[in-house]
């Protein structure tokens, strides 16, 4: 099975006795959006960014975060797939697509976790394999949920989490793309909004940071790409700058769009498809 490990990243855990507190700062300390939770080293649930801050924001308990349960928010419906199955990156891709998830476990004959790959696995493995295959445009998203750099911190909250989203692309007066603002942002910068470690206000200002707008923690520099680039050209991007999803412009920075790690995997699923159709018709294109 060492085949798998050419397209995973190391797999990090945590037991059904470990906090949300814990998956915290596995996630911060290793610049990861998910833990796996196992049990005797059987995968038993997962659990995300979105998770958690789905859970912080409407979670109405006085708790401190050291002392809620994992399993208050990890998904238990577990996606795997088999270290000795073929294909493993297009098989994960369907499974992702299929489920709408953005991870797949990977188990050997036992059961037993062995790895995970991710939507950013298949990023980067598409970008080395699938050049000037499709453009941008082929698969990318033009319904786009946006906000000002004007609007509360709160409310850019939830928006993600109502219309269960990773990401918001930040406008200016004039429509035009100047950031993008995920749960990885809250997470991020959550010492601006937390009166300690361990409180229930974790992302969200109680007091001292209430008056924070969008615009106090996105990043100057905006990655965009436009309609006619290639599609693996924009997940090398994502993946050397550890993005997942990027605004799609026209030549006057108008906003067209988004392409995501999403729509990576949607390509990837599909491709061997594709190549398949035009080996027995060259006119599907």
């Amino acid at each position: 099975m060492a085949k798998v490990h050419r397209f995973t990243t190391p797999v990090l855990t945590l037991g059904l006795e470990d906090t949300i507190n814990d998956a915290l700062f596995l996630m911060q300390k290793n610049d990861i959006k998910r833990v796996v939770i196992v049990k005797d080293n059987f995968p038993v649930g997962i659990v995300t960014e979105r998770d958690i801050g789905r859970f912080l924001q409407y979670d109405k308990t006085t708790k401190p975060l050291d002392k809620i349960s994992i399993q208050n928010v990890m998904t238990r419906n577990l996606v795997t797939i088999h270290g000795d199955d073929e294909d493993i990156p297009t098989q994960s891709a369907i499974r992702m697509d299929t489920f709408q998830i953005s991870s797949v476990i990977v188990v050997d004959n036992d059961g037993k976790i062995i790895g995970i790959i991710t939507k950013s696995d298949l990023a980067r493995n598409f970008a080395s394999l699938y050049g000037r295959v499709y453009r941008v445009e082929d698969y990318m998203s033009k319904k786009i949920i946006t906000c000002r750099k004007s609007d509360s911190l709160y409310f850019a909250l939830d928006v993600l989490n109502k219309n269960k989203i990773s990401r918001l692309v930040v406008t200016d007066n004039e429509g035009k793309p100047i950031g993008v603002i995920t749960y990885d942002t809250f997470l991020r910068n959550s010492g601006f909004f937390k009166a300690n470690k361990s409180t229930r206000d974790y992302l969200l200002p109680s007091a001292s940071a209430k008056e924070m707008r969008v615009g106090d923690l996105i990043r100057e520099e905006l990655l965009t790409v436009e309609m006619e680039d290639d599609l693996a050209a924009a997940a090398k991007l994502m993946t050397e700058y550890k993005v997942s999803g990027i605004p799609v412009v026209d030549g006057k920075g108008s906003l067209e769009g988004i392409v995501s790690s999403t729509d990576i995997v949607k390509a990837y699923s599909e491709i061997e498809t594709h190549f398949r159709l035009i080996k027995k018709d060259p006119h599907f294109v």
